[in-house]
């Protein structure tokens, strides 16, 4: 690189440096973002774990329209298979939320 001869060019040199310092500040700024950071994450498991509950949710009702006739009837497996899979759901988040937190 040459140096600048006249005074403009100082000029236009120094404006680049400062917007080329501003964007670094603020790259640093969002990297030092802790709360912004989490949230993104959080939310992003959330999306996940939705996605998770709603396939198993599918599932089940697959599985539990392919039950026999009598036991789908059953109002044991009408009241509990709704908690199995909130069960999963909440296993399968914390097991998400254990290995966030061990990254």
């Amino acid at each position: 690189m040459t140096a600048p001869e006249t005074r403009q060019e100082i000029e236009q040199e120094i404006e680049q440096t400062r917007e080329r310092l501003g964007a670094t500040v603020q790259e640093l700024a969002a990297r030092a973002d802790v709360k912004a950071r989490a949230r993104g994450k959080a939310a992003e498991v959330k999306a996940g774990a939705q996605a998770r509950a709603s396939a198993v949710s599918r599932r089940a009702k697959a599985e539990l329209t392919a039950l026999p006739g009598r036991a789908r009837r059953s109002p044991l497996v009408q009241r509990r298979w709704p908690l199995a899979v909130a069960a999963g759901v909440v296993a399968a988040g914390v097991v998400a939320v254990w290995r966030w937190r061990k990254a």
